[in-house]
This record gives C-alpha cells, sequence and structure tokens, in this order.
C-alpha cells in the first residue's frame, strides 16, 4: 500500500465518528419513519400490568365504588360518594413511602386467591365517618391522627361493609370470600410484598355530605392476581355481567326479596259521582257499581292490576281466592295504562 492510500489520524476519527453517529440514529432513533426503534427496559420496574388489565380493574372498582356510595350513604344517613381517580402500577416499595402515616389500614384476604391486599382509608374519611357514627354531620378533623380503641371499633364495623362490596364487585371475575385479616395505622412494618414487587394502585375519592372529602386506596400486589389475569379483560368481565343468571343467584334474588313488603288492594268495582252527589252521601245510602256479582274481582299489586279474584270469607273473615293472573297485554281492555 503506497503512502497516497494510507489514511491519517485525523481522518480515521471522522470516519468512526461518522459510523458512530449513523449508527446511534438509525438503531435508537424512534422517530424514524422505516427504521425499527427500541425501548429501554427497566429490570427493575417491570411493567407486569398491560393497559387491558389496568382497564379491566377500573371496570371492576367502578362498580365497587358505585355500590359501596350506596351502601354507606345508607349506613351512615348521609350522601356519600365514591369515585375512581385512577389506576396504576408501581413498586411496592414506591407505594408505601408514597402513602401518608398515620392512615387506617386494612389486611385483607380474597379466597381463593393468593396473599393479602391492603385497603387505607385517610384520616380524613375515617374521622368523617366516626364523627356521623357519633351523632355528628360528619365533618373531617383536619389534623391526623391515631384512632383509639373505640374509634377502631366503629370504623371497622363499616370496613366490614366496604369488604362485602369489594367481594361482590370481584365476583364478576370468579366467586370470591372476603375477610378482614387485621388493622393497622401505617404502611411501614406490613409486608404483602417484597419491596421490588409491582402491584395495581386504585386510588378512590370519597365525599362526605357533599362537604369534606378525603382518599382511599386499594393496593393489589400482582402475585395475588397472577393466577387470574387471563380473566381480566373488558370483554371477559362485559361477558360475565351479561351472562344468565344460575338456579342458585335467582334463589338468593328471591330470598332477599321475601321479607320486602308490598301494598295490595282489591277492588270490588267503580261508580262515578258527581262532587254534589259525593258530598250529599249518607249513611245507609247504596251506591250501584260497573260490574255484575258474578264478575271476577281485580286485585292491585303496588297499583298496578296483577290478579282476578273471586269474593268469600273464612274463619268469619272477608277473603278472596285467587283464579288467574292478569297478562301486561290485558292491561288496555281494563283501563290501565304503565306509562
Amino acid at each position: 500500500m503506497s503512502d497516497s492510500d494510507t489514511l491519517s489520524q485525523e481522518e480515521i476519527d471522522s470516519l468512526l465518528a461518522t459510523l458512530t453517529s449513523g449508527l446511534d440514529e438509525e438503531t435508537f432513533d424512534d422517530t424514524a419513519g422505516d427504521t425499527k426503534g427500541y425501548k429501554l427496559y427497566n429490570f427493575r420496574r417491570p411493567d407486569k400490568f398491560s393497559k387491558d388489565h389496568l382497564r379491566a380493574l377500573q371496570t371492576i372498582h367502578d362498580g365497587f365504588a358505585r355500590q359501596l356510595g350506596l351502601v354507606l350513604t345508607s349506613y351512615l344517613r348521609m350522601q356519600v360518594d365514591v369515585d375512581v381517580v385512577s389506576v396504576d402500577q408501581l413498586t411496592y416499595d414506591e407505594f408505601v413511602r408514597s402513602m401518608p402515616n398515620p392512615i387506617t389500614v386494612s389486611i385483607i384476604e380474597l379466597l381463593p386467591l393468593p396473599g393479602q391486599i391492603l385497603m387505607g382509608m385517610g384520616h380524613e374519611v375515617t374521622s368523617g365517618i366516626i364523627d356521623r357514627m357519633l351523632g355528628g354531620v360528619g365533618v373531617s378533623e383536619t389534623r391526623p391522627r391515631e384512632l383509639t380503641d373505640i374509634e377502631e371499633s366503629l370504623i371497622r364495623r363499616v370496613i366490614d361493609k366496604n369488604i362485602k362490596a369489594l367481594e361482590e364487585a370481584w365476583n364478576t371475575v370468579m366467586p370470591m370470600e372476603a375477610s378482614l385479616v387485621s388493622m393497622e395505622d401505617n404502611y411501614i412494618l406490613i409486608q404483602v410484598a417484597t419491596p421490588g414487587e409491582i402491584v395495581a394502585l386504585i386510588t378512590f375519592e370519597v365525599q362526605l355530605g357533599g362537604r369534606d372529602s378525603g382518599l382511599m386506596s386499594l393496593c393489589l400486589p400482582y402475585p395475588v392476581l397472577e393466577s387470574v389475569i387471563g380473566q381480566l379483560s373488558a370483554q371477559h368481565i362485559f361477558h360475565s355481567k351479561h351472562s344468565e343468571s344460575s338456579a342458585e343467584d335467582r334463589g338468593k334474588l328471591l330470598q332477599k326479596l321475601g321479607s320486602a313488603t308490598t301494598k295490595m288492594n282489591v277492588i270490588l268495582g267503580n261508580v262515578d259521582l258527581t262532587t254534589k252527589e259525593l258530598l250529599e252521601l249518607r249513611v245507609g245510602d247504596v251506591l250501584r257499581l260497573d260490574s255484575l256479582v258474578t264478575d271476577p274481582l281485580i286485585v292491585n299489586v303496588e297499583g298496578i292490576p296483577k290478579f282476578r279474584a273471586r269474593p268469600g270469607t273464612i274463619k268469619n273473615k272477608v277473603a278472596i281466592n285467587i283464579i288467574n293472573t292478569i297478562k301486561i297485554e290485558e292491561l288496555d281492555s281494563i283501563g290501565v295504562d304503565l306509562k
């Protein structure tokens, strides 16, 4: 090789710089149209929950929030609104460091799932609920503090209702039995997952009586949900919600409705009177009805005709004997408009 074909050190450095620059742009430029981009992967904080999983978790806990709002409104006799604020994934260590102290923490089991989950209620929520349970209007304390033994006993009743609502919400995925393991006043000494393990964090806003509001959170470690991760999809949950109820479910529904009271009355007949005739009625007057003695009586349930019946007596008391039911299409013929 002649001296004219030999590259100088400056030319070699320039050529290497050009090649290195071109390689970097081609390999790591995600904005390039024809080149394949690469995403840096953090092995210390892997993303174990996909976007579809997080959407499914939000759907489940939207239902939990609605149910919990209704339960607490009935129990506390004041308006309680619960809404999902966010659904995120982070490491357990990041979750613990992000939580305030003190805070009311419930350790919960969701059998048959392995492990435990955590439910945290901020002092704004717990103090407002306790104030209401003790006869107040539900005003929250501004200064956080640990609960007394009596206050912890009171808030445990509410937590039991929270857990029941959570159990019903997760039944859209699979039948579960939720139970309270213990209660703590901070997350520091609770180890339901390793510091680097990924957890799903669902954050709720709880508004009490349209005045004070606070936060509540659910921490779901990935190992707890790993066995049902394939069922955490919007399609699966939608199918489960709209599937035909089993005979056992219908039996439970009828059992719950069995204690409900309904208003029934029997219509012997009708008569049209003017106001003057009505005012002139006296004891002993006879009104001629628009029905015959042989016509069946109409039995109304909550104001809607449901049955036909025959009049009679049993043990010297007036009674009726149901002979058939009135179908919806027959209501027009007897002058009933459901609209």
